[in-house]
């Protein structure tokens, strides 16, 4: 619905049909036939599916589902609650949870969410992970890989089994450009990792937490990018004089 002032206290109410739900017999009409077919729907008065959209039986969503564009879900989903899934396919099994998906391909038996961002150009492997408050952008996790928090994956090839720890990003834009990162098999990327791109990260390498990697790191080694940690003997602390009995003071 959208609201236009009209003056001396007066407004204009008109029906903008491109927003989502703003049809409500047409939604309701395309939810029921869902049902029909075997998809579950637990709550369909806050379901919102486009006729556009393909949803296969057994898939479920759960209230809040927003399914645009053209999007497919597949068997045995369970999508939501609240999601934006836009322009973008949910294969087998798929689990998607609290999030906004746009242009992206999200592949059978992986997990997304709750509150990740795939944009444009993400391709969630099989069996992969994107959990809680990770960004993805034109970016491809191979099967397994994990980014289970706070990280930014952008304009990157993630191999098999990588695991992306917490805080660790790609760096890809270097204010004129973008570039690849590459993370092959198994490697290890440690929380606060940042990885500048263009640059490499060999097979089964680690990057220590809290590095920034610049240069292409060989497979199988370990990675520090970081300042050393020194420890230097605690300063005598002054005394601080001890306020008498009763008497009011600030700190």
């Amino acid at each position: 619905m959208i609201l236009t002032w009209r003056g001396k206290g007066e407004m204009n109410a008109k029906r903008d049909e491109s927003l989502p739900g703003s049809n409500p017999a047409t939604c309701e009409s395309v939810v029921r036939k869902l049902i029909e077919r075997g998809v579950i729907i637990p709550d369909p008065d806050r379901t919102y599916v486009d006729e556009s959209v393909d949803v296969a039986s057994s898939a479920v969503l759960y209230p809040g589902t927003h399914l645009r564009g053209k999007t497919s879900i597949g068997p045995a989903c369970r999508i939501g609650p609240d999601c934006w899934i836009e322009d973008s396919s949910v294969e087998d099994g798929a689990v998607v949870r609290y999030s906004v998906v746009e242009s992206a391909r999200i592949r059978a038996g992986s997990s997304v969410g709750p509150y990740a961002h795939l944009r444009p150009g993400a391709d969630i492997g099989p069996e992969a992970r994107v959990g809680n408050f990770v960004e993805v952008k034109a970016a491809r996790l191979e099967r397994g890989a994990k980014a289970g928090h706070l990280a930014y994956i952008g304009d990157a090839d993630i191999g098999p089994d990588v695991n992306v720890g917490a805080g660790a990003i790609t760096c890809n834009y270097d204010g004129t450009a973008k570039h690849r990162t590459v993370i092959e098999p198994g490697a290890f990327i440690g929380s606060n990792a940042s990885l500048v791109a263009p640059v490499r990260i060999g097979e089964g390498a680690v990057i220590a937490a809290g590095s920034t990697i610049t240069e292409d790191v060989p497979p199988g080694s370990k990675a520090f990018g970081r300042a050393r940690q020194v420890n230097k003997p605690e300063a005598p602390r002054p005394e601080v004089p001890k306020a008498e009995e009763g008497e009011a003071h600030d700190r």
